[in-house]
């Protein structure tokens, strides 16, 4: 039969909408729940989409009922800044090797706590938090984590980890920049922070893209079932070339990191200067989280394992992050160009 398509005000495929192009991308997005519902364990529609991992913090935030919230001094500026744009947060300190405590975490508790929002896994440094340990000591008070970082590597089985809002999003896994999920536990009271149509139980409104959306499940699908291959391989890469810098400072917990991740300092070099000497030798790393690379101010997360932050201007910072393309030649390359490049900057 012809199809005549007579409803270009509401654009072609729109899922809201009940003609047959329509309900054919509604399918599309009902399966990309599902999908990404089986990989997080929970119902499909405890799934929430977003347009990335911060509206889905900021969402977390702004969304729960008011009152006394407690999170951490080393959590990602989409949760720290909605976070004192709220108000009423206590900020627990982590540890000097960048985990917290979990009795700190009940030390903070009052009667008027609604949310603990604790990152599962930081961005910066790669430490991850006791997110079970928290939601046993927490009991009802509701618990969210940014799991951005996680997913691909560590356990985001949210029935596992006792979490009631979750964060993930698909840039972080392969998967199109643009998409993001929150978790929603089902009876988790929230309201919305983008106000228009009806669409993700009313929760997000705005027309959602079919197409990048089910292209984030194939993304968390495949990165969950290479998670303990790829996550062992690369540990394995992280531990040996750590052993090869003894010269560097390796900032948070050696063991209790994400398996890609690299934080090291060394002293009497700048951070920016290194990363752009690597850079010149086809060597991409960061100095801290790239939403944050025109600040010039110290990273809050460094300043979270220091006592003081002299400490931090005498040392130069990178973040080296390892991925399904990094070989143990690529490592190779990089220690030999850091080794001169580090040399060469004291030197001068």
């Amino acid at each position: 039969m012809k199809r005549v398509y007579l409803d270009h005000a509401a654009g072609i495929g729109n899922p809201s909408s009940v003609h047959h192009e329509g309900r054919k991308a509604k399918k599309i997005l009902d399966d990309a729940r599902a999908k990404i519902g089986a990989v997080l364990n929970c119902r499909a529609e405890e799934i929430i989409f977003t347009g990335s991992g911060t509206e889905a913090n900021n969402l977390a935030i702004f969304g729960v009922p008011s009152g006394h919230i407690i999170s951490t001094n080393i959590e990602h500026h989409s949760v720290l800044r909605p976070l004192e744009k709220r108000g009423n947060v206590t900020f627990v300190p982590v540890k000097p090797n960048g985990i917290i405590n979990p009795d700190d975490i009940a030390k903070a508790l009052r009667p008027d706590t609604v949310l603990v929002s604790v990152i599962y896994a930081n961005n910066e440094i790669g430490t991850t938090q006791p997110i079970r340990a928290i939601k046993k000591i927490i009991g009802n008070v509701l618990l969210h984590t940014d799991a951005c970082q996680a997913a691909g590597y560590l356990d985001i089985n949210v029935q596992n980890l006792g979490v009631d809002l979750m964060t993930i999003n698909g840039a972080k896994i392969y998967g199109p920049q643009g998409t993001g999920v929150l978790f929603v536990r089902r009876g988790t009271r929230l309201m919305p922070i983008i106000l228009g149509g009806d669409q993700e139980r009313g929760l997000r409104a705005g027309t959602q893209n079919p197409v990048l959306i089910a292209d984030f499940a194939k993304a968390l699908k495949l990165a969950e079932k290479k998670r303990e291959k790829e996550s062992a391989r690369l540990i394995n890469l992280r531990d040996w070339f750590i052993a090869q810098l003894p010269d560097a400072k390796l900032n948070g917990d050696p063991v209790q990191r994400l398996p890609n991740n690299i934080n090291i300092s060394f002293d009497d070099i700048d951070g920016e200067m290194l990363m752009l000497a690597l850079d010149l030798k086809g060597i991409a790393v960061s100095t801290g989280a790239a939403c944050t690379v025109t600040s010039t101010e110290p990273s809050h997360v460094l300043q979270a394992l220091h006592a003081t932050r002299d400490t931090l201007h005498d040392q130069g910072n990178i973040r080296l992050t390892l991925g399904r393309s990094t070989t143990k030649k690529d490592l190779e390359y990089t220690l030999q160009v850091l080794k001169k490049e580090v040399a060469r900057l004291r030197s001068l």
